[in-house]
Formats: structure tokens, C-alpha cells, sequence
């Protein structure tokens, strides 16, 4: 099963590109759902057909679904909340104001994610696999920090959870009569434990072989930088780019004066962009001239973007994080981090993790077992990739 995702700064048409592509895959024979995670709910201007909850049919082969963000919600955070409404309640909060605090922002976006791994576990709704999954996931800051979250949360509940536990469960007595609160009961860890195995299905997921993400981008300077931030970024967090799509390119034939001008300036920005995402595909979709709106519109829009490719390929290429052995040399390990600089990029180790560093995202990254305990010999950052170099164990 295919799974690709959607992103990019907001307003540059990653929707109608998404419904455009799961259009034309359901039109080649591939059973395609295209769900959106995105919470302005435009999955459905674009299809001009109305979405739901759960997979809706649209055309033969094509479904549609805009996440409940707020039924994952409640069923995944409903125990860690009631539990923090009832330490609230001991403090004097006001009820209100303790609903809104215990709700933990982007958790909604965030958990929309458990949708995409339910959908692949389960598939079409007669039960037959779908053959492609597309995402259409918020603008691309939003969508940074929620494929960022898994691996984050799996440091506080392997490192901190289970002391916590420990703690609570023999001084539950003695810290409920000093708090004046009530400590948390065995449900609301296992809620925390839950979540987190339930993230950490979705993080391998979308790392797997068959998923990618496709960076969608309008040919401006400001939102190409921002394009390139994420692929480095993408990268860092093991998530494979598989493509970009330039979207709302001005055609270059009988352009006046004003058109002329926009069609030297993107071709300027388009020509940056070729240079900045080295091996990867730059598809380019033209400004029509009626906004792409329905499912005939968007195959034909979808047509003309991919030529002769199949935007449903498995993407081929290495995947970001490898680590490597050859005769003669200690292993290495490599992480892509395509466009950032060796100044950009700051390493330390602790115990048998690396700290990655790259401007404002971090990522602790665990050492495979067959790197844990190797002592680091050097490291470098070049051609858009950092490699770290160990001894072996003992030598």
C-alpha cells in the first residue's frame, strides 16, 4: 500500500493538488482514499462533493474523508484530560477555564494522524487493502511539528514515565494528602502509554518504504525558502521527499506587460528551485485560467502535472537515516540533511544517543544496537548529508 503526503505553506493549493493526484490514481484503476488532516476543511471545495467523517465515495475507485480531529480526540486524550480536570477542580479552577487548559494544543492535528494508520490497517470500507493513501496534512509549520511529536514523546515514556509510575504508585497515599490533589491512577498512564505506542505505529508508517512526502510550493521566493527548510527538515526526522510541485506557474504565451513581468520572476524563482532540490522530480502545474473545482477538473489538472510519471511509484532512492559497514572502516551512520550547512548542523552525544540539532528542530536520535556502546571517531556534514563515524566496540 502507497501512502503519500501532502504539505506546504498555507495558501499555495496542496489540496487541490492532493485531490488531483488521488483523482487520477482512482482513474488508473487504483482504489485511492484522500484524507485530509488539514483543519480548514477545504478537501471538499475541492472535490465539490461533500466529505465526511469516515470514507465517503465520490467516483469509481475514489473515496474521501475529512479526519474528525475531535473524536480522535476524546478517544485518545479523554483519560489524561479527566484526570487533569479533576486536579483543576481541587485548585479552584473554574470549569470553563480548566476545559480549555487541559486541551493540548495541536493535539487535534496531531492525532488526525491515527486516522491515516487506521484507514491503511483497515482499508476500503468493503474491506479490500487500498492501493494508495493520500494525505493532505496541514500548511507545512503545523505538519513539522506533528511528525515530530512521536519521537519526542517516546523519550518522556521511555526515560520518564516508568520512574514516574513507580513513584506515584508507592507515595500515592503521602502525595495526595500533601498536593491537596488527586494523583493519577493506573488508566491514565496506560492512556499515555497507549498514545504513544499508537503515534510510534503511525511514525514507522509514514518513515516505511511505501510512504513519502510531497512538497507542494508556488514559484515566490519566501515560500520556495520555506520548501527547502523542510525538506532539511523532513529529512532529519527520517521522512522521505519524493517530489515537488510547483503549483500556479503563469504560462508564458501572449503574457501583457504585468503577466510578463510575473513570468521572468517565477521562471528566476523556478530555476533556484531545479538547483535546490537536486535528484528530486519538480513537477509544474500552470495557472488555469477557472480555479481546478470538481473531479473532472482535477484529473485533467493532475494530468497535465505528472506527464508520463506515475505520482504513485514507490519512491526510489535511499531513505534518509542508514548506517553502513565497509571492509576495512568502522561503521558509519548517515543522515540526509539535504540544504543544510556544516554551521547549521550541531551533534553531541549522550549515553547511546545522538543529538541532532538543525536551526530551531532537534531530533535525539537512538543508536541501533549494533552502534550502542561504539565510540564516535569523527564526523562531518557534506553534499547534504551527515556522517558520523564510530570505532568498532572494544577497539
Amino acid at each position: 500500500m502507497r501512502v503519500c503526503l501532502f504539505t506546504g505553506k498555507g495558501g499555495v493549493g496542496k489540496s487541490t493538488v492532493a485531490a488531483g493526484t488521488a483523482a487520477l490514481a482512482a482513474t488508473s484503476g487504483l482504489r485511492t482514499l484522500v484524507l485530509s488532516t488539514d483543519a480548514a476543511h477545504s478537501l471538499g471545495d475541492a472535490l465539490d462533493h461533500p466529505v465526511g467523517a469516515e470514507p465517503t465515495p465520490v467516483a469509481p475507485g475514489l473515496w474521501a474523508q475529512q479526519v474528525d480531529a475531535q473524536l480522535r480526540f476524546e478517544q485518545s486524550w479523554s483519560e489524561v484530560q479527566r484526570y487533569l480536570l479533576a486536579v483543576l477542580d481541587a485548585a479552584g479552577v473554574d470549569a470553563v477555564a480548566a476545559g480549555e487548559i487541559t486541551v493540548l494544543p495541536g493535539a487535534e492535528e496531531v492525532l488526525a494522524l491515527l486516522e491515516v494508520r487506521r484507514q491503511v490497517e483497515e482499508g476500503c470500507p468493503d474491506g479490500v487493502p487500498w492501493d494508495l493513501v493520500v494525505v493532505d496534512c496541514a500548511p507545512t509549520a503545523e505538519t513539522l511539528r506533528l511528525l515530530a511529536l512521536p519521537e519526542a514523546l517516546g523519550w518522556y515514556m521511555d526515560r520518564v514515565l516508568p520512574a514516574e509510575r513507580r513513584i506515584v504508585k508507592v507515595l500515592k497515599p503521602v502525595l495526595t494528602r500533601a498536593a491537596g490533589v488527586p494523583m493519577p491512577t493506573d488508566d491514565v498512564f496506560d492512556a499515555l502509554v497507549r498514545l504513544h505506542a499508537d503515534l510510534e505505529d503511525v511514525r514507522r508508517l509514514l518513515t516505511g518504504p511505501d510512504a513519502s512526502v510531497r512538497l507542494v510550493l508556488t514559484p515566490e521566493s519566501v515560500v520556495l525558502a520555506e520548501a527547502r527548510r523542510s525538506w532539511t527538515t523532513l529529512s532529519l526526522f527520517g521522512y522521505r521527499v519524493d517530489g515537488v510541485v510547483a503549483n500556479r506557474v503563469f504560462p508564458p504565451a501572449e503574457a501583457d506587460d504585468w503577466r510578463a513581468g510575473w513570468v521572468l520572476a517565477q521562471d528566476a524563482v523556478l530555476e533556484e528551485a531545479a538547483v535546490s532540490f537536486p535528484g528530486l522530480p519538480l513537477w509544474r502545474s500552470t495557472y488555469a485560467a477557472t480555479e481546478p473545482v470538481g473531479r473532472e477538473a482535477l484529473v485533467a489538472l493532475a494530468t497535465a502535472l505528472y506527464g508520463y510519471d506515475e505520482p504513485w511509484a514507490t519512491p526510489g532512492g535511499a531513505a534518509p537515516f542508514v548506517v553502513r559497514r565497509e571492509a576495512g572502516a568502522g561503521p558509519e551512520l548517515r543522515l540526509s540533511l539535504p540544504g543544510a550547512s556544516r554551521e547549521e548542523v550541531d551533534l553531541a552525544r549522550r549515553g547511546d544517543e545522538l543529538v541532532v540539532t538543525v536551526g530551531s528542530y532537534r531530533r535525539l536520535l537512538a543508536l541501533p544496537a549494533g552502534l550502542a556502546g561504539c565510540p564516535v571517531t569523527g564526523a562531518s556534514v557534506a553534499d547534504g548529508e551527515l556522517t558520523v563515524r564510530f570505532a568498532e566496540r572494544g577497539a
